[in-house]
């Protein structure tokens, strides 16, 4: 082998390895050496300076790694989505609010607490930290008084061992549901450290009044988070650009579908005029391929293992999914939850078989037609709104028509199909992580 020849292959072995180390941060933002991934890690520490370069030029995301723990602090490329949110470990449900508040008093008690800490310590410092007056006056109660309460800390403490802050030592979870026993942990302190992926800590984070009041409620929430990732106003247009970069490639990280009507006047002109760079340098990194659309584009995954959501899934609920979309692909306006409700109901009971038990219970279709409904709008194929007499409903978003089922066409031996013809095609994209965190962690 010629030395040009080898030169070559090693530079593209580079190349590979690179791309897979920036797939495995984009996956899961927090990695661990003793984590489940340890070769991904190795892999990550191993090309850090090519990581921690790209990531802070095309993103401003920082890339923190020891020997340890490698955390890329992802800011999301929009702070209002709720359609990724944290969920439960056994039952993938979302968190509630009380999950959330338990979750960041979980973490506060862990920051004074020793290497090691029971169950029944931790739920026991969490009450008491629930009990601060701000929090019970924002209608937060936590006493551990009934099962439900005893289940949201387990379900806590079960995301809490899944990102590595906890490790176990003995015990069982179930134990400490039924009143029945207890758990003990390790503590990692350097991925409780890590947790926090915000540009300031939330007790830095200053409200300023507004024509001489403080917003109250749900403003006063948006404002703090608003904060939690402001960044200083770009004063010239080298900055600006920098800061239109940013934006645009962590929502071509982040979104399964980046629509133009979803951008500012700057981020749609920009994006215009920089649609090829961007979204070679992000193909080049990661893999990901750029599908363009009149109405925006999204960055396909070929793999299909960079999503927290696929589509099409396996199950009764990615079925429904899958029939929804099919249904509502290529339809105007918009169409009554209650409609779907009734489609559902039908495939229930032509799916019989298939579906899992209680698919055709009484009540199961809202339910299914939620679980749905919820999927399809975190890809951006739908949007949620109201009919025309205010009733829930909802209205197929453009992306949706890669699931319109085209008419069947039966070919002569010999014959070639139709250009025209159409089939569905599964949206297989994107980013997100973060999980964990929804999207990212």
């Amino acid at each position: 082998m010629s030395g040009d020849v080898l030169s070559d292959t090693l530079a593209l072995q580079r190349a590979a390895e690179v791309r897979r180390a920036a797939r495995a941060l984009l996956r899961r933002p927090l990695l661990r050496a003793g984590g489940p991934d340890p070769d991904e890690f190795r892999l990550v520490r191993q090309h850090a300076a090519e990581l921690r370069a790209w990531f802070e030029r095309n993103t401003g995301w920082a890339l923190l790694i020891d020997s340890e723990v490698a955390r890329l602090r992802r800011i999301p490329g929009r702070d209002t989505d709720p359609t990724h949110p944290a969920r439960d470990t056994r039952t993938a449900l979302p968190f509630s609010r009380r999950r959330y508040v338990l979750f960041c008093l979980c973490l506060a008690v862990l920051e004074r607490a020793e290497q090691q800490i029971a169950l029944g310590r931790l739920a026991e410092q969490t009450v008491l930290a629930a009990s601060d007056p701000e929090l019970v006056g924002a209608g937060v109660s936590f006493t551990l008084t009934d099962r439900e309460q005893r289940t949201d800390m387990v379900a806590v403490v079960r995301l809490l061992l899944e990102w590595g802050v906890l490790a176990k030592v003995a015990g069982d979870e179930e134990a400490f549901l039924k009143s029945s026993g207890d758990a003990l942990y390790d503590v990692d302190r350097r991925v409780l450290a890590g947790m926090l992926s915000a540009r300031r800590g939330p007790s830095q984070v200053r409200i300023h009044p507004e024509n001489g009041q403080v917003p109250s409620g749900a403003a006063l929430f948006g404002q703090r988070l608003m904060e939690l990732n402001a960044e200083v106003l770009p004063d010239s247009d080298e900055l600006r650009n920098r800061a239109l970069r940013y934006a645009l490639t962590r929502r071509l990280l982040d979104d399964p579908v980046l629509y133009l009507d979803d951008l500012s006047e700057a981020e749609a002109a920009y994006l215009s005029s920089q649609r090829g760079a961007l979204t070679r340098r992000i193909t080049e990194f990661t893999g990901l391929v750029p599908e363009v659309r009149a109405e925006g584009l999204a960055m396909v995954d070929p793999d299909d293992d960079l999503t927290d959501l696929r589509m099409p899934e396996s199950g009764t609920d990615g079925h429904v999914a899958l029939l929804l979309a099919e249904y509502l692909a290529g339809r105007g306006g918009t169409v009554p939850l209650s409609d779907l409700h009734l489609r559902i109901q039908g495939w229930a009971l032509e799916h019989t078989g298939f579906w899992r038990r209680g698919a055709t219970a009484p009540g199961a279709q809202t339910e299914l037609a939620e679980r749905a409904v919820d999927r399809l709008t975190s890809l951006g194929l739908l949007t949620r709104c109201a009919d025309a007499h205010g009733e829930p409903a909802v209205r197929a978003r453009p992306a949706l028509d890669r699931y319109r089922v085209g008419e069947t066409v039966l070919l002569e031996a010999g014959q070639r199909a139709p250009k025209k013809a159409t089939g569905k095609r599964p949206a297989g994209r994107a980013a997100r992580t973060a999980r964990t965190t929804g999207k990212g962690r």
